[in-house]
């Protein structure tokens, strides 16, 4: 079935953390025996809010007071905003963004102190490497829109994301190794969006990219004056809610798994790809629709 090649792509594990559909299984690794909001008292504010309208859901980083750090409740909070219905047709693109003048200042560092202990600072770091990993697996594009200064873990968010557009006042930074604290993590986004020796100046060095540099250098898709950003990232995430879901969700599995492969590998993965694409049923409706010289109706159904 054209459902299973999808989940093939993706490469499907573990038990069903989200209930049925395809890509339930897709979320089993990813989720938290401490889900986000365990713990928190009723009176306090979630650290994200999300909404979703035409097929487009916006996750907004909310704590501004806190230059929206990612601790490790902000983390949970975008878990599950993320993987909200991840299985349903009705979404077909996430885009990440921010309150406030600072994207994400990273982790929160007072989460980082001895008091804190051991254990708790690995489930900091455990958490926040499933959330970027669960962005590059989920089955339809994420991008993120960039209004201002990005560092560390934010700079690391930026890097995971499918797609990024950012204003021209934005910057980048991974400044750990300025407090004794090496942004191990950060750069395996980093070093996967941008050349190596940009990637090891920026953790070396600590020093911050203008928007104009992130661009040149891939960690940025497009650049825009801030006052066009949220048409701009709103015109691709409607582009992309009117294609088929599972369309691109086979297109976005494969592209990534073939990344890591050698040439021979990744034309046999790929080839692979085009043949289950031809078998889902949008594939078919897509090619009949060019040869009938009409527009598309997409099914969005995986078979």
């Amino acid at each position: 079935m054209a459902a299973v090649a999808v989940l093939r792509a993706f490469g499907a594990r573990g038990p069903m953390c989200l209930p049925g559909g395809p890509w339930a299984q897709l979320s089993a690794r990813f989720c938290s025996r401490d889900p986000a909001g365990a713990g928190r008292q009723e009176s306090e504010p979630r650290p994200t809010s999300a909404r979703q309208l035409d097929g487009i859901r916006n996750i907004v980083l909310s704590n501004p007071k806190k230059r929206n750090a990612l601790s490790l409740a902000m983390l949970k909070s975008l878990q599950s905003d993320i993987l909200h219905d991840a299985d349903s047709n009705d979404l077909k693109v996430i885009i990440i963004s921010a309150e406030g003048p600072v994207f994400s200042s990273g982790h929160d560092l007072k989460e980082l102190t001895e008091e804190q202990g051991r254990d708790y600072h690995a489930e900091v770091f455990q958490t926040c490497s499933k959330v970027m990993m669960l962005i590059r697996n989920h089955p339809v594009p994420v991008i993120a829109m960039v209004n201002g200064l990005a560092t560390a873990a934010g700079c690391q968010l930026v890097a995971s994301c499918d797609i990024a557009v950012a204003s021209d006042k934005s910057s980048f930074a991974t400044p750990g190794v300025n407090i004794g604290l090496f942004c191990s993590t950060p750069g395996v986004a980093l070093a996967r969006a941008v050349p190596r020796k940009v990637a090891l100046e920026m953790l070396f060095t600590g020093e911050p990219i203008s928007a104009q540099q992130a661009l040149l250098h891939g960690l940025l898709s497009k650049v825009v004056p801030e006052a066009e950003l949220q048409e701009e990232t709103m015109r691709i995430a409607r582009k992309i809610a009117s294609l088929s879901r599972p369309v691109v969700s086979l297109g976005k599995a494969t592209f990534y798994k073939q990344l890591p492969q050698d040439l021979g590998t990744a034309y046999y993965l790929t080839s692979q790809a085009m043949v289950d694409n031809l078998a889902l049923r949008d594939g078919q409706e897509g090619i009949t629709a060019f040869l009938q010289k009409r527009k598309p109706i997409w099914s969005h159904e995986p078979a």
